[in-house]
């Protein structure tokens, strides 16, 4: 089975539920946190896969923290023209330039995954930074791991082929570092959506995919495994791109 096949038939089979993750999730966190419990100015809540849960444009007065799933970032220019320019997984925040003045989302948020999320309002966010240290290490961490995966990105576009490109970026989905597990999963993702987030085609994404599946390197069954080998394909020269998040 090509890759084409295999995720048009992960969309025809649909994704399996996360209700048990989420009540596992949910039960573990006692004493309850401030970004795992519905109180005043904060709510917790579950998204179907597809949904959008901000569009750009909208007004911009909270920040949301992903306990589970997965969620992908667009941005649509003044002239139709849209494009992936991220995903983001688990204890990743997204919303978060309201702090700095922002008062529009600069890019829509969509579900990958049944997600689970908690909305944490401006003023209490701003708040909780200032009075809870764990709250403000974890959004630290996210910020520094963000901000190296920028650095990353753009080293990536400026000096590595399309083939290494995809390589990394399916890497990062399955969270995949160079000396982490022996393999990772990926939920089902379209060529359309990996050849916006690598900039090439979706018929170079369905040739370096069968590739990448003839060397051992992935499979796919409705979803993406990834092998820890896939890094041969990044690090045999210089080694210019590197996954930051691990």
């Amino acid at each position: 089975m090509n890759f084409d096949a295999a995720t048009n038939r992960s969309r025809d089979e649909g994704l399996p539920t996360m209700e048990a993750s989420i009540r596992r999730d949910m039960c573990s966190h006692r004493p309850k946190s401030p970004l795992t419990r519905s109180g005043e100015g904060s709510s917790i809540s579950r998204q179907c896969c597809n949904e959008i849960v901000c569009a750009q444009g909208d007004a911009s007065d909270a920040v949301f923290y992903i306990h589970h799933g997965q969620v992908r970032l667009t941005v649509v220019s003044e002239s139709g023209k849209e494009a992936v320019i991220g995903i983001l997984g688990a204890a990743d925040f997204f919303g978060e330039l309201c702090l700095t003045g922002h008062s529009r989302h600069t890019a829509t948020v969509t579900t990958i995954t049944e997600c689970l999320t908690s909305r944490v309002e401006k003023a209490t966010m701003a708040r909780l930074l200032q009075e809870e240290p764990k709250i403000s290490e974890l959004f630290t961490s996210f910020l520094l791991r963000r901000n190296g995966r920028l650095l990353d990105d753009l080293v990536d576009q400026l000096f590595n082929s399309s083939e290494k490109r995809l390589a990394r970026n399916l890497l990062l989905l399955a969270n995949l570092g160079r000396n982490g597990a022996a393999e990772g999963h990926i939920p089902p993702i379209s060529q359309a959506m990996l050849a916006e987030l690598v900039g090439t085609t979706r018929s170079r994404v369905s040739h370096f995919m069968n590739k990448f599946r003839r060397l051992g390197f992935i499979d796919y069954d409705g979803e993406i495994k990834v092998y820890r080998s896939l890094w041969d394909i990044i690090l045999p020269e210089a080694g210019v791109a590197k996954v930051s998040r691990q």
